[in-house]
């Protein structure tokens, strides 16, 4: 009995610290992935309120008017989260907020609380959550 307490934790403990696959059969990482990824899209359309992001991860922003605005959510509760975020109006700016912190280009120490994409200006945004501020990626 004692033997097979202690093979049945042995093999708990292994395989809580597994490799996971997807198309080959010797993982390098935590998850590897050999072959296409496809992520959630969505397509924002603004409206006369500011419209929060909160799903998604490659987001098309449609603004309707001139720098309307589109939320990320608060930082703090969403460590690590990474958007991608395109304007694809290609007349109208769009304005990128957050709920809370700040929104930092990479490289720099300097926030700034509104980010404007449009043609040929930051069109598309990689944005990452360090769980304090987002820091965003032209």
């Amino acid at each position: 009995m004692k033997r097979i307490v202690l093979i049945t934790i042995f093999l708990c403990s292994v395989m809580s610290f597994s490799q996971v696959g997807v198309g080959t059969t010797d993982p390098k990482s935590t998850l590897d992935i050999n072959g296409n990824l496809s992520v959630k899209h969505l397509t924002l359309v603004g409206d006369t309120t500011a419209k929060l992001i909160d799903d998604g991860v490659y987001l098309s922003v449609n603004p309707q008017a001139t720098d309307q605005e589109f939320r990320l959510p608060d930082p703090t509760q969403f460590p690590g989260r990474v958007y991608i975020i395109r304007n694809i109006n290609n007349t109208i700016t769009a304005k990128l907020t957050t709920v809370a912190g700040l929104l930092f280009p990479k490289g720099t120490t300097t926030g700034t609380v509104e980010v404007f994409m449009y043609e040929n200006n930051r069109r598309t945004l990689i944005v990452i959550s360090d769980g304090v501020n987002w820091t965003f990626i032209e």
